[in-house]
């Protein structure tokens, strides 16, 4: 087991500030990540918590799955690891093809 966890269903109002302090008793909080939308800036309702070692995020989300943060339930998993090119799918820049295109 890793030592990054997946946090699902945050409130919009949850900070990385709220989340550390949730997840600190349970060891050391190395990192913390609410993933926002790039214009407005609100939060997307999930994050990433990064415990200092397995068996520390191990208790954590042993404690912490449906545990309840800024008044939602929250959902605690180890964090999957993210498929090469970044987004998923695909390979690049979206679109299946190469080759070269034709002008119309």
């Amino acid at each position: 087991m890793g030592n990054r966890l997946y946090v699902g269903n945050l409130s919009f109002q949850s900070t990385t500030d709220t989340l550390r302090a949730a997840f600190a008793p349970f060891g050391t909080v190395t990192d913390v990540h609410v993933v926002t939308d790039r214009e407005p800036g609100q939060s997307r309702g999930f994050g990433f918590v990064t415990m200092g070692t397995a068996q520390e995020a191990a208790k954590a989300i042993a404690e912490m799955n449906n545990a309840t943060l800024d008044g939602r339930p929250l959902r605690v998993n180890e964090a999957e690891e993210r498929p090469q090119g970044g987004r998923g799918g695909g390979g690049g820049r979206g679109g299946g093809g190469g080759g070269k295109r034709e002008r119309w």
